[in-house]
């Protein structure tokens, strides 16, 4: 198995376990990875930046629909 396919590996299991700040580690890790060319890291960084953007919104709307449940009417139930 090659260098790159280990971190597309490890990319794909990042973004399927769905944790924002582990995902954030390996874009930092991604950075630093010389072994990589330009061109492989920044494709597996948008990868991650993608999932976290879509991860951040969905929880933003979460939280706006929770917001909008307890507050029926104008009070907290």
């Amino acid at each position: 198995m090659s260098h790159l396919d280990e971190v597309v590996a490890r990319v794909d299991s990042t973004i399927e376990e769905s944790v924002i700040i582990h995902m954030n580690e390996l874009l930092v890790e991604l950075s630093n990875d010389e072994a990589l060319s330009r061109g492989d890291r920044y494709a597996q960084q948008q990868r991650l930046r993608q999932a976290i953007f879509h991860k951040g919104r969905h929880h933003k709307e979460e939280l706006e629909a929770r917001h909008e449940h307890l507050t029926k009417g104008g009070t907290i139930l």
